[in-house]
């Protein structure tokens, strides 16, 4: 078995390896059709592999439709979700619960590989954990937080009526699924969780574990396109499945391809990282009673990033980004996050709207607690945020708007 000091050097260097590209990435062309490719965190040692094939399929399958294509890679799950919400990008090549978020604010599925994905928890053969119930108390090692394994186990331990960190006595975080074997092997990890082929990849090469808990299967990587973005969804679906490198790309995966509905990701779309309904302390407030706070003089704060505010914001809008590292869940730790409360003001008795991305976006969830812990009295939490008032008809500044 490969040791743990032998992984991480590999897997530090591997990091190094993958960021490269990124950096170079150029800025769209202007009418270029902005297209975001997550390859995912299964195959770490191909991943921009993987991304190479996408886009280059993606690009043979535009050309006769699309002047200009502009693809671009993402290693960030997190920032991911938040543009499908914001509608940043005119396509998303992702895991499943980054282009099934994509699907619930207007994207249309095109083509995926057939390769659905499960997430396991994992312990060694010789544990006597043999269930979830059983993993309490224990030590788990996760993907990052935005990973698809990390985004169903999550769910399925909020379907258990507990939460990750109510449930485990530690959390072990890694960006790659592979180094999450030595954390088993060296007694750091009581249990992981990975998808599903990784461990059937372990236990081929002979390695001694178990799953003790899988999630429902979700999609594989898929492409979806924003609705009423050209070439629209036939005519991109019929050209990418003739494209010879969609071809290529379908044998390097041992895959089919396969034409997904919006029902495909209906599961995966509406688990794991809900805010609660209720926030004590704050009132919620929809697109409407938010409409009549600004009227008479209330201050709506965004909480999203300063590319999210740029695509599209409420007029008026006060941009004051909470840098998110918590968990996405009602024990977030909100010593890992920063958030400037300078910029709220003086006034406790000020009225304070805070929003982000939805219902999914814990940013305004977090940010109205501190405000609320800072001493302000009359603080509102706009849990649709800017998707639900996008979607009242209201009317909103920035590039999208243009």
């Amino acid at each position: 078995m490969a040791s743990w000091k032998t992984a991480v050097p590999f897997i530090a260097l591997l990091a190094s390896a993958l960021a490269a590209p990124a950096l170079a990435q150029s800025a769209p062309p202007p009418g270029a059709l902005r297209v975001l490719v997550n390859p995912g965190d299964s195959s770490e040692q191909s991943r921009y592999a993987l991304y190479s094939a996408w886009k280059a399929a993606v690009e043979q399958a535009l050309r006769k439709h699309v002047p200009n294509v502009h693809v671009s890679l993402s290693n960030d799950a997190t920032a991911d979700l938040g543009s499908t919400r914001a509608g940043m990008h005119d396509a998303f090549v992702g895991p499943a619960h980054v282009v099934g978020s994509a699907v619930r604010y207007g994207y249309k599925p095109v083509l995926g590989i057939g390769k659905p994905v499960q997430a396991v928890l994992v312990a060694p053969k010789d544990s006597e954990i043999g269930s979830l119930e059983q993993a309490k108390g224990k030590r788990l090692g996760l993907p990052l937080q935005d990973s698809v394994v990390t985004y169903l186990v999550r769910g399925e331990v909020n379907a258990a009526n507990t939460t990750i960190k109510r449930h485990f006595a530690s959390v072990y975080d890694t960006r790659y699924q592979d180094a999450l074997l030595p954390c088993l092997q060296v007694r750091r990890c009581d249990v992981v969780a990975v998808e599903k082929g990784v461990f059937d990849r372990w236990v081929a090469a002979g390695e001694p574990v178990k799953a003790i808990m899988q999630s429902r299967p979700v999609p594989g990587l898929s492409l979806a396109i924003k609705d009423g973005a050209k070439p629209g969804v036939e005519p991109l679906q019929a050209a990418l499945a003739d494209a010879p490198q969609f071809a290529a790309l379908l044998r390097g995966e041992n895959a089919q391809p396969v034409a997904h509905k919006a029902d495909d990701f209906k599961y995966v779309a509406t688990l794991g990282y809900f805010t609660p309904r209720t926030l004590p302390g704050a009132t919620v407030v929809d697109a409407k009673s938010v409409a009549q706070l600004l009227q008479s003089g209330a201050t709506y704060v965004d909480t999203r990033t300063d590319a999210e505010f740029k695509a599209g914001h409420v007029p008026g809008a006060v941009l004051v980004p909470y840098v998110e590292k918590s968990a996405k869940d009602a024990d977030f730790d909100a010593t890992l996050d920063k958030f400037d409360l300078a910029k709220l003001g003086t006034d406790k008795n000020a009225e304070l709207v805070f929003a982000c991305n939805g219902a999914e976006c814990w940013k305004s969830f977090k940010a109205t607690q501190a405000a609320l812990k800072a001493g302000y009295r009359k603080v509102y939490w706009f849990r649709g945020g800017f998707p639900e008032w996008r979607s009242s008809g209201m009317k909103f500044d920035g590039a999208a708007a243009q």
